[in-house]
């Protein structure tokens, strides 16, 4: 049976969709020559992209919808992008695809989608998120904040998300505008073994206090299958942190440089120690750390970070434009996120050489079974 992009848009149903559950994808290895062939299961309870471990780039494209917008449009939309998704991370091109070699190696693609507070006011749904409040670390760009849909594109081959991303705005042309699209990047699968923590452009260890196992689904994971995501866009000042020593440095974070122990510690994952005092009677965890401004101690409150760097190119005086594209998924923003980030807004010192450029949030929707599309339990 052929399946054509006008049955998709119509909401016909979808065949040649392999069977898939939520299985976890298969490990990934620097040594291994047939890294590029590693899929994802697309098809499940929960979407992917979320839990799993991160691969080396990652996408983050924002889409606008077009003025009219409206409920059943948003469907037929939703239907085509996942027909897309469903096809590409299983390595074959999409419908229509001009240059189906580039698809045929999905080097562990996911494509997560999100819907922000714009898209369910479209389709006349109560919207389950909404925007942050104001920080007065903020210093947001409009370039770098909001958006209707989200889709989160990752891989292990920077062509593959390349290629990827062409696909989807192609075929989300007819229903919305590119909003923004941020790049970014982490280490090169070999380079570390798998389940290490992301070193951001700050030399810093980014992550150590993640939720994992069972405590990880309780924080992440809403019943039936839905998250959420906050997208924040963290300009570096790379060349006023360049003038600290190293000493000052982990006064500011709380952890050391090299191994990321923290200062009462001797490794990355040594709990620390907030009551312990240095010989002039001081806390050896400051107060204004940022390792002690974020502390949770209710693994319910946790937050699973999930960053990608970005490099863009200096000034015209070299200045470096770099920084985090801080990703943040939990399944409730009002209870978990925010009371961190209120915290760290307050005084946390790393503020001296971070700055907060962009923000959004996105509801993820669960995900679908073989032959539904994501978004139907809401818009369906």
């Amino acid at each position: 049976m052929t399946v054509t992009r006008r049955a998709v848009l119509a909401g016909g149903a979808v065949a040649g969709l392999s069977a898939a559950g939520c299985s976890a994808p298969a490990a990934r290895s620097g040594q291994d020559p047939g890294i590029g062939t590693v899929t994802v299961p697309f098809h499940g309870q929960r979407q992917q992209g979320v839990t799993s471990e991160p691969p080396a780039h990652a996408a983050f494209l924002a889409l606008t919808l077009l003025p009219g917008t409206g409920r059943d449009t948003v469907g037929r939309m939703m239907r085509l992008l996942t027909d897309d998704a469903a096809r590409l991370t299983r390595g074959e091109p999409a419908l229509g695809d001009t240059d189906a070699p580039l698809a045929a190696h999905p080097a562990g693609l996911t494509v997560t989608f999100g819907f922000g507070p714009g898209l369910y006011r479209a389709a006349g749904v109560a919207s389950p998120v909404a925007d942050l409040p104001a920080f007065p670390i903020d210093r947001l760009q409009d370039r770098w904040c909001g958006g209707d849909l989200l889709m989160q594109i990752c891989a292990d081959d920077a062509l593959t998300v390349t290629h990827t991303q062409r696909m989807l705005i192609k075929d989300a042309r007819p229903f919305g505008t590119v909003r923004w699209l941020q790049r970014g990047f982490r280490r090169t699968p070999g380079v570390h073994p798998a389940g290490f923590t992301q070193r951001n452009v700050l030399g810093q260890l980014d992550g150590t206090a993640n939720p994992n196992g069972a405590e990880r689904d309780t924080a992440v994971w809403n019943p039936d299958g839905g998250t959420t995501l906050v997208v924040r866009r963290i300009r570096a000042e790379i060349e006023t942190w360049d003038l600290l020593s190293v000493t000052d440095k982990e006064n500011a974070v709380g952890r050391r440089m090299e191994s990321g122990a923290p200062l009462t510690g001797t490794a990355e994952h040594d709990e620390p120690d907030f009551t312990k005092r240095d010989d002039t009677g001081l806390p050896v965890m400051p107060d204004f750390a940022h390792v002690t401004r974020a502390r949770i101690t209710d693994p319910r409150f946790k937050i699973l970070r999930r960053p990608y760097n970005y490099d863009e190119a200096p000034d015209a005086q070299g200045r470096p434009d770099s920084g985090l594209i801080f990703a943040s998924y939990q399944a409730d923003i009002t209870r978990q996120y925010l009371p961190i980030q209120r915290r760290l807004a307050e005084k946390d010192l790393l503020n001296e050489w971070t700055t907060p450029i962009g923000s959004a949030v996105f509801a993820i929707p669960p995900g679908c079974a073989e032959g539904g599309w994501i978004g139907e339990q809401v818009l369906g």
